[in-house]
């Protein structure tokens, strides 16, 4: 093989952009993945979407957890919201839809379909990616186009339709009920995918008297049971980015979550975050958005529940 030839195949791998869901964003999102392609990516941040995504065209490798999946034409993905995925695109076509719904999104109203969506088997890691007949797959793209046209319409009753058809997909896919085979990941990607577990773990900052304990790249390193420089290299091969930089990120989003979604005081959130003083969260947060804690605040838009 020519040296060249070999280089590229053996020594370049895409890299997967570690995307945070933003801290404003809609209850509720659909897309047409042929005006929203998809790119190559891992979504750390759980606790947050159910994940539905359909392919009519087009390749790709799906992980949920610790399970690779290749996925193709005619086969549908449910993803929970407590696991890390990501996604890598293999070919030049990317037809389907994909949704994304939050569970505050159902709301009292519709206790029963968040109920339903919490026992259904497709959102289990090794359940994820069903296969379906062209037929099958037909009816269920047919559902997500009506969910796309009730989405950016102002038809009466919207929300009902959503769900109604979001319920009738969930049944179509478990008639299905052929579940598309899975791998386990590569070496690499597993301690990948366990440091960006430990880093969602550390930054879980949910209650006034808690405070991140993980800080360091060191420290993440030790829990892993890897040495530094050799997690630091693995993750920057894969990602673009160094331990110090996702853990600077996933504070700053912490950080932006907590002044949006909270009505905490600066001071308790610094603390939260494991600050040493208001002042050097302050600072931190400027250097990253150019912009205060209490003005990004002023100017962050609401979370949309519709």
């Amino acid at each position: 093989m020519e040296l060249e030839t070999f280089a590229a195949e053996g020594y370049q791998s895409p890299l997967l952009d570690v995307q945070h869901h933003p801290v404003d964003a809609k209850y509720f999102i659909i897309e047409n993945r042929n005006e929203y392609p998809v790119k190559d990516y891992i979504s750390p941040h759980r606790r947050k979407f159910y994940k539905i995504f359909h392919m009519t065209s087009g390749t790709g490798i799906l992980t949920i957890g610790l399970n690779r999946y290749e996925m193709g034409a005619n086969e549908i993905a449910f993803l929970h919201p407590d696991e890390i995925m990501s996604w890598r695109t293999t070919s030049q076509e990317t037809g389907g839809y994909f949704c994304l719904i939050h569970p505050e999104y159902f709301g009292v109203d519709a206790e029963h379909v968040l109920q339903l969506f919490r026992q259904y088997p497709g959102f289990e890691t090794d359940k994820g990616v069903i296969q379906l007949t062209d037929e099958q797959s037909a009816r269920i793209n047919g559902y997500f186009e009506v969910m796309y046209r009730e989405d950016r319409g102002q038809r009466e009753n919207k929300k009902q339709a959503l769900l109604l058809n979001l319920q009738m997909l969930l049944l179509e896919s478990q008639r299905a009920g052929k579940n598309r085979l899975r791998t386990a990941v590569p070496e690499g990607y597993g301690y990948i995918y366990r440091f960006l577990s430990l880093l969602e773990s550390a930054f879980r900052v949910q209650e006034r008297d808690t405070s991140v304990k993980l800080k360091t790249a060191s420290e993440f390193a030790d829990q892993l049971h890897v040495h530094p420089n050799y997690l630091n290299a693995l993750v920057r091969n894969h990602t673009g980015k160094t331990l110090r930089e996702h853990i600077q990120d996933r504070l700053l989003h912490e950080a932006k979550s907590l002044l949006v979604q909270t009505n905490w005081g600066i001071n308790e959130i610094s603390d939260g975050l494991g600050f040493s003083g208001q002042a050097a969260f302050t600072s931190f947060f400027k250097k990253k958005t150019n912009t205060s804690p209490s003005e990004f605040r002023k100017t962050a838009m609401i979370p949309a529940h519709i």
